[in-house]
């Protein structure tokens, strides 16, 4: 293969732990030095492509100012998601005082991980995993990384293949994104590595005592006497996700009233908007105020019926909430704060939404965002938690003798407070796949992920890291009304989580200074002394 080479730096240029993003020809590499030692890898996250000379160096991981994936700039490996694959490693050389980089002449920046052969004839194990969202699709690739060579198997009653769920409401909604730029994988890429994919399959019980499973085609009827097919596992990672809770109200089952989770559900919505005026989204949450953007750059005339006073108050406080509503209204978004839908009326479709005030709205189109429940029903001897039947596992991810559970399903203690959490956060999803895909293949390791989610709704981009169900206080480092911001949520004079918009590179190094425990200090941040970028992590280079 063809090399391409050039002068990219003098040896003095960069002191140890910095990098710089430099060019060899038209391609473009990220240069560190770390410990004396030059480095140089692909200058681009994996995930969206964002720049990784915008974040944060921390020992030798390069961290991404968008979502904060972990890259080893002497390997390129990645070590924390959301995306897949790794970054290209490039051979650096000194002559004199020169670094010189080869790069060859068609890399694209990135590649796959390692990851060990099926070969059934070594190990003649068969693990399953139970859904094909972000836990699941990293999960199986994570089980050929640690070396598992036995049969891996995926069941999902979704139709296609996994893909990017975070962008339903996001870029594909509005359509930045193209249908064929959603799935994470292709299906040559899932038949080289020998993960069989089973799509249009719903589970309908697993015995833990016999490791058998039951499921069904989607597309069959609810009739499930005869099962269609069985399978028996080694090992079983149940990733199902959460279904959207409904509402049951008079009317509820007419025509053109719908939850959004799926791809199915957001390409009915594009379609069925197109000669409609009037949308009426119940429920302020995330997927319902992103919907809500989604709908109104679409050209409807959009109502968002809420039993809350100001969006995300109960996770981002009163001040941004308000920031949030502001920019939606500012966007022609209406809102009903403190009502709920009693009622819809229409003939065969839904024409009204009635309130329990009394108020009347017309509605072409309704989106039902209420939030999601674990689905779990079909699991038989292994502990649900009372409140919301999720599964509860141990630090390793574990729920029972030989089954995992990741995702929006698992209850897990968290490392930095003990206490028992359940986060329904793509990137968690994505981290808890990896860590019991780790722990199937016969590792010990325990789950010690900080959760981190974004959202973007028009143009107000936030990220919100760590976990924070209540708090004593938020100290505001920045602009709320300018949306640039860092606003931190402290309890006990501990800070739990951090809220930022419009600070990338500051975001990079909160998730670094909470993975170390290195977070600053309440007295520090009520004195102003907020520089998060001067603050160098000191990283023990343990991932």
């Amino acid at each position: 293969m063809k090399q391409i080479e050039a002068v990219v730096a003098n040896i003095n240029d960069l002191k140890d732990g910095e990098m710089r993003q430099v060019s060899v020809g038209e391609t473009e590499i990220l240069l560190s030095r770390i410990d004396g030692k030059y480095y140089a890898v692909g200058p681009h996250c994996t995930h969206y492509k964002a720049s990784l000379a915008e974040g944060v160096l921390s020992g030798h991981y390069v961290i991404c100012p968008w979502h904060n994936a972990y890259f080893d700039v002497t390997t390129g490996d990645q070590l924390e998601p959301p995306g897949l694959d790794s970054i290209a490693c490039y051979q650096v050389r000194i002559e004199g005082e020169k670094v010189i980089v080869s790069v060859p002449e068609d890399t694209t920046g990135l590649r796959s991980p390692a990851m060990a052969q099926f070969d059934p004839n070594v190990d003649g194990r068969t693990f399953v995993i139970l859904g094909a969202g972000a836990a699941g699709a990293h999960a199986a690739e994570t089980l050929r990384v640690a070396g598992y060579q036995g049969r891996i198997v995926m069941i999902t009653q979704d139709d296609k293949l996994p893909y990017d769920r975070t962008k339903l409401t996001k870029d594909y909604f509005i359509g930045q994104t193209s249908a064929d730029e959603m799935p994470l994988r292709s299906s040559d890429f899932y038949k080289e590595h020998g993960i069989e994919v089973l799509l249009n399959k719903r589970v309908e019980r697993v015995e833990t005592t016999a490791k058998a499973i039951a499921f069904t085609d989607s597309a069959s009827s609810s009739d499930t006497q005869a099962f269609s097919d069985s399978l028996t596992y080694d090992a079983l990672l149940v990733a199902t996700g959460g279904k959207p809770r409904q509402l049951d109200i008079p009317g509820a089952d007419l025509e053109n009233i719908v939850t959004l989770r799926s791809f199915k559900d957001t390409d009915w919505i594009l379609t069925n908007i197109k000669e409609k005026a009037q949308a009426v989204v119940i429920g302020s949450s995330f997927i319902g105020m992103e919907t809500a953007a989604g709908l109104c750059q679409h050209g409807l005339q959009v109502t968002v019926v809420s039993p809350d006073s100001v969006p995300f108050k109960k996770v981002l406080g009163e001040k941004i909430g308000k920031q949030f509503q502001q920019v939606h209204e500012e966007n022609g978004v209406c809102f009903k704060f403190e009502r709920k839908a009693v009622q819809f009326e229409g003939n065969g479709k839904v024409e009204t939404v009635v309130l329990d005030n009394g108020d009347r709205l017309q509605a072409d189109i309704v989106i039902v965002g209420i939030g999601v429940q674990p689905v779990t029903d079909f699991l038989e001897g292994v502990d649900l938690h009372p409140k919301d039947k999720s599964v509860v596992v141990d630090e390793y991810l574990r729920a029972a003798d030989g089954i995992y559970a990741a995702g929006d399903i698992a209850r897990y203690p968290d490392w930095r407070t003990s206490e028992s959490i359940r986060v329904e956060h793509w990137r968690v999803a994505a981290q808890q796949g990896r860590i019991a895909a780790h722990n199937m293949a016969g590792k010990a390791v325990k789950f010690r992920g900080l959760p981190l989610f974004w959202t973007m709704q028009f143009k107000f981009p936030l990220r919100y890291i760590g976990h924070a169900e209540s708090w004593d206080e938020i100290i505001v480092d920045g602009d709320l009304q300018k949306q640039e911001f860092i606003a931190f949520y402290v309890e006990k004079n501990k800070v739990l989580a951090v809220a930022t918009s419009h600070k990338d590179t500051e975001t990079a190094a909160i998730s670094e200074l909470m993975r170390l425990n290195q977070m600053l200090t309440v007295e520090e941040l009520r004195s102003g002394i907020i520089d998060l970028i001067q603050k160098q992590p000191e990283a023990n280079n343990q991932h």
